[in-house]
């Protein structure tokens, strides 16, 4: 038989009609919002409704990332499938995929093999249109910002401290720096400019994080566009325009619901990237997915250092969630590669190497089980090239920190390869040992909670505040945005805020560029290295491989 690539897996699939995966979660017709055959959006009212379900919450997170692929929301779906084969009621909780990513380097975002979920060409293309909705009530905002000042400025708005960005839910380095409002006075303002990928954007941080449509409008309201001359800041609000933002994304809140190729059903809502914003899919739908099923598989983006710390101090701070579980995600591939090994040979045997790229696995587990004290499991998604000894060592150096290794071969045989996995994480929850708490108290100075994230998180020395990030803290400080949780903006491929150093690199500060307040998200962003709120394609971009054919079947997405 020959390789099949995931798209010609999820297109030979047999899709269940999503009405029959509703019933599943006790849903009725009724209860459903039917975006054809396979795709639904569910009410979030439908919270109200007593269910008495006390779901167990598990969470997917993984080493940092390499071009040798770790495949995480793999992992995630094959978990979720593994649970429901061994008789579990189980729901997978995801985030919506990017255009940006997709056209991108990484291709699709709807996992892969046989550990999908589907339809996928759906999922990765607009899906349901949210973020469409997300990046117009970004735009809406940004209109009304301008056009009060074109039509005289009545709040006293100083056009060169203007910090609401349009956004794009795709990768355009162009539109990173511009000018704007050229062309004479009917035209605006010239001014200083750019554009954020959606992803990235507050608006999808609000979305997210919201708890009903009241809340959202609440959050949209209290989103900080830009400063007065004498540095009083003026809001969403203020413009009038938070009511309007919300009637936009009205629909968008609810979340979406399609299935794996099992047929275990699946939530997919929001998509905030993890390297920029806090990386987790919406707050209402991991609720509405612990109201309904036993037991719900989630992932945090990128590694352990970025999603899962947003994941536990954000948002399970700001929705009152607490993981039962933890699975880290790593392949030998990934680890060899930690170890300085290219990627042409990552094929090859090689003990040493891995030895030398294991820390960095390592300390991602000590991230989960000694700073955040839960229960983890270290996931091995296996290659066929893996040799046993190489498995062997991995699996000595994680008892050496009490936690046990699993295979998974989800990606090959879908559920049935992820039922080792499962089960210690059936065993982790009923007998893992458990000690939830923050990196940080939310009430310490937003320098010494930076600082924690750095030294606890990352393995850091210390700090460097930039004068411009010291200016800007003081300013948040005084303002009253010091009591609220940290999001850091960092590289994703390392530890530190430099994405070369490999591994686990020790003697190393972190440095801070610049501190903005992200007011309506309700958490203070950390913006470190290069990190970008717009990324570029790369030399040669996935949508070069995408195409469609006259029957409208696409071809060439992952």
């Amino acid at each position: 038989m020959g390789f099949k690539s995931d798209i010609e897996i999820a297109q030979e699939a047999t899709l269940k009609d999503i009405r029959e995966i509703g019933k599943k979660l006790g849903l009725s017709e009724d209860d459903l919002e039917l975006y054809g055959k396979y795709k639904a959006k569910v009410d979030y009212n439908l919270l109200k409704r007593e269910t008495g379900k006390k779901a167990k919450l598990i969470l997917v997170t993984a080493i940092n990332p390499t071009p040798a692929g770790e495949g995480k929301t793999t992992t995630t779906i094959g978990v979720a499938d593994a649970l429901s084969k061994i008789g579990k009621n189980v729901l997978v909780a995801l985030r919506e995929p990017s255009l940006g990513p997709v056209f991108g380097v990484k291709g699709g975002a709807a996992g892969g093999g046989y550990a999908q979920v589907v339809p996928m060409e759906d999922i990765n293309l607009h899906f349901t249109g949210d973020f469409h909705a997300i990046g117009a009530a970004n735009n809406l905002l940004a209109a009304m910002l301008d056009n009060h000042i074109y039509q005289g400025n009545a709040l006293g708005i100083d056009t060169r401290k203007i910090t609401w960005r349009r956004a794009m839910d795709m990768n355009d380095r162009q539109l990173r720096f511009i000018t704007d409002g050229l062309g004479g006075s009917t035209n605006g303002v010239p001014r200083e400019d750019g554009f954020d990928i959606t992803v990235a954007s507050e608006v999808m941080a609000v979305f997210c994080l919201a708890s009903d449509i009241i809340d959202l409008k609440e959050r949209l309201g209290r989103i900080i566009v830009a400063y007065t001359r004498d540095s009083k800041p003026i809001t969403a609000k203020d413009l009038n325009a938070h009511g309007a933002m919300a009637a936009l994304l009205k629909d968008a809140l609810k979340p979406n619901l399609v299935q794996t190729l099992e047929g275990t059903p699946a939530f997919i809502h929001g998509g905030p990237f993890a390297n920029i914003a806090h990386g987790c899919n919406s707050v209402t739908a991991t609720k509405m997915a612990m109201h309904f099923a036993d037991y719900v598989v989630t992932e945090a983006g990128f590694g352990a250092d970025l999603g899962a710390e947003k994941f536990l101090d954000i948002k399970c701070r700001m929705a009152g969630l607490e993981p039962n579980a933890v699975v880290i995600v790593a392949t030998v591939r990934a680890l060899k590669y930690n170890g300085g090994v290219p990627k042409a040979d990552l094929g090859n045997e090689n003990l040493e190497a891995l030895e030398k790229g294991l820390p960095n696995l390592l300390k991602h587990v000590e991230n989960i089980t000694k700073v955040f004290g839960l229960p983890a499991v270290v996931a091995i998604n296996r290659f066929p090239l893996d040799t046993e000894a190489e498995l062997e060592l991995v699996r000595t150096k994680c008892k050496e920190l009490g936690v046990n290794v699993a295979l998974s071969e989800v990606w090959a045989k879908g559920g049935e390869g992820g039922v080792e996995l499962a089960n210690e994480v059936l065993r982790l929850i009923e007998s893992g040992e458990k000690n939830f708490q923050f990196c940080y108290d939310v009430n310490m100075s937003i320098k010494d909670k930076i600082k924690a994230i750095a030294t606890k998180v990352y393995g850091a020395d210390g700090v460097n505040f930039t004068a411009a990030a010291e200016k800007e803290i003081k300013t948040l400080t005084d303002l009253g945005f010091d009591k609220t949780p940290i999001c850091m903006a960092k590289t994703q491929y390392s530890l530190t805020d430099d994405q070369t150093k490999l591994g686990r690199p020790t003697g190393f500060t972190i440095t801070v560029r610049q501190v903005k307040i992200s007011a309506g998200a309700g958490f203070v962003v950390a913006l470190t290295g290069e990190i970008m709120t717009m990324p570029g394609l790369p030399k040669v971009p996935s949508a070069e491989k995408i195409d469609v054919d006259a029957a409208g079947k696409i071809a060439g997405l992952f």
